[in-house]
């Protein structure tokens, strides 16, 4: 149930807090007060589409808060895999909106838009303008007879979904694998081809690696070679090399030694240093020898590493990616090879895989048709109800002739609402009034077994009055018996079975227009019937057609 509704800052509304209740929730006020406002933000609050221009003129930014109560099992189950503490059975839901972001939370954690829709059908179910046109299309009929006997009908429709997925995989396997045999042999070839020139190559994993540092070697061999000899010729040759220099300054210190004990330390680090510098001579001269590279060498290395990448040009972008393509294209070959085998083993499973499909969308036709019978029926009772006189309902199914996720049918609701007239499709013959009823009949129904807590509708009284207005208020004062109803309308006949009576109303100066919505009590609820039999003039006679109103909505204390 939706307990409190916090908007902040959001088109007209400034700030409000409603605190709903039980039963019926009625909300009434002038033309453009801001009702489409409050149910645009419940929406909203529910993953709708905010746009940026909804926030206030002068605000940084807009807040919309709802709090729920549910012992609803799917909802805990939600809450669990999303990870969200739910104590108590309370649910917060807050979406903040500023020029830059929408800020998604539940229970104080944030939350995904996505995940925000597939909790909120949960919560509660919004019956407006737009979901009353979605009757003219018949695709949903199909949904809302599944929503009906879902208990049975949800297993049989998940088992044809996952039967027709294997279906859909299984004809393009078909599709990709069965061509002609010029074809085949020409892939075959192609095949062969790639893994011969792979298999060619006797490619090792790192060989590419260790080549091109060999090749960057040889190619500056000689600056290499030039940067040595220099290296040497500064510390081993010449009067002025390092090592003749050390020597001299050994020599020095050894005529001085005599004088000073501590010279003898000095002269002791002067000759590592000497040794040092003859190690580092001597293994100087062996890597110039070794690198005395000769121009086959140069060319060998340069050839391998351009099949190297020649080969990864084609095939992938290292040696581990060349060998796998090979083991690809040999697999591929295989399969090729032993392609009448493979072609009739996959028509063998796809016959079975088609004939299953055929069973089980059978079955759940039957159970579908099955369920048709009693919805029609009780939607029928519901719009007799809802003054339909000598209505008549019927569904109608047709075979689609091909597969789908939902089965072969496609239904239709069938209508008549005048005696002598044939049945027709919905779409072809309701008016807007008669959709927002027809809606109302549906919504009643499946409220019981969608387990919905809260259903709010909008436009519920677009083009009725008089007795037909009359009972829809009875349809809504029935359902709300047992859920809670929120209900915006323009009638009187409807507000006057209010359990909880609101009013909204704008008021303007020369700075801005404020929608403000207020909790009426008893009296304050017959006036505002009055105001709407009455209009302008609120006479004597009209409080007392509003008081009469009022007090014959309320259930007599012996009615179920």
């Amino acid at each position: 149930m939706l307990i409190n509704l916090h908007v902040k800052n959001l088109a007209l509304i400034e700030e409000t807090d409603i605190d709903f209740t039980d039963h019926l929730n009625i909300l009434t006020g002038e033309t453009g007060a801001g009702k489409s406002v409050l149910i645009g933000s419940i929406q909203s609050a529910l993953g709708g589409k905010i746009p940026k221009d909804m926030i206030r003129a002068g605000s940084d930014g807009a807040l919309i808060e709802l709090v729920f109560h549910t012992e609803s099992e799917p909802v805990r189950r939600l809450m669990e895999e999303y990870e969200i503490p739910f104590e108590e059975g309370e649910i917060i839901i807050s979406r903040r909106v500023t020029s830059q972001r929408v800020i998604n939370k539940v229970n104080d954690h944030t939350i995904t838009v996505s995940r925000l829709k597939e909790l909120s059908p949960y919560l509660l179910d919004l019956s407006g303008q737009h979901e009353n046109q979605l009757l003219l299309k018949p695709a949903n009929h199909l949904l809302i007879l599944d929503s009906f006997a879902k208990t049975d009908i949800k297993p049989a429709r998940d088992e044809v979904e996952e039967t027709f997925h294997r279906y859909q995989e299984l004809s393009r396997r078909l599709s990709e694998t069965d061509i002609g045999e010029e074809q085949r042999l020409r892939e075959m070839e192609f095949l062969k081809y790639e893994i011969g020139e792979i298999e060619a190559a006797s490619l090792k994993e790192g060989e590419d690696e260790e080549l091109e540092i060999l090749f960057e070697k040889i190619s500056h061999s000689r600056d290499i070679l030039d940067a040595c000899g220099q290296a040497i010729g500064l510390t081993s040759r010449g009067s002025s090399s390092a090592s003749e220099q050390i020597g001299l300054a050994i020599r020095t210190l050894s005529e001085a030694s005599g004088y000073d004990d501590a010279i003898g330390g000095l002269i002791e680090l002067a000759s590592t240093a000497d040794d040092l510098l003859n190690d580092f001579n001597r293994e100087l001269s062996d890597y110039m020898t070794s690198m005395e590279f000769d121009e086959e060498t140069y060319h060998v290395t340069e050839e391998r590493l351009d099949l190297i990448n020649h080969l990864k040009a084609k095939y992938g972008d290292s040696i581990p990616a060349i060998l796998a393509w090979k083991d690809k294209s040999r697999a591929k070959y295989e399969q090729l090879l032993h392609h009448d085998e493979e072609i009739s083993a996959l028509k063998e499973e796809f016959s079975a895989c088609k004939k299953d499909l055929d069973s089980l969308c059978a079955r759940l036709t039957r159970l579908r048709k099955e369920a048709a019978v009693p919805l029609a029926e009780a939607i029928r009772q519901a719009l007799l109800d809802l003054n339909f006189k000598d209505v008549q309902f019927e569904i109608a199914f047709l075979d689609t002739g091909h597969f789908t996720r939902t089965g072969k049918d496609q239904v239709s609701f069938m209508i008549s609402t005048n005696p002598g007239l044939p049945m027709k499709p919905l779409h072809e013959i309701a008016s807007g009034g008669e959709l927002s009823r027809i809606m109302l009949a549906i919504k009643s129904i499946l409220a019981d077994e969608e387990q919905i807590e809260t259903l709010i509708f909008d436009e519920i009284d677009t083009g009725i009055s008089g007795r037909t207005a009359q009972k829809v208020s009875e349809r809504l004062s029935l359902l709300a018996r047992d859920r809670q109803v929120i209900a915006i309308t323009h009638l009187p006949q409807i507000a006057a079975m209010a359990d909880s009576h609101f009013l909204i109303e704008k008021t303007s100066d020369e700075k801005s227009t404020i929608s403000r919505i207020y909790s009426l009590n008893e009296e304050e609820s017959v006036q505002e019937l009055a105001r709407m039999l009455g209009g302008a003039r609120i006479t004597d006679t009209v409080l007392a057609n509003a008081r009469e109103m009022k007090k014959l909505a309320k259930p007599s204390p012996d009615s179920d």
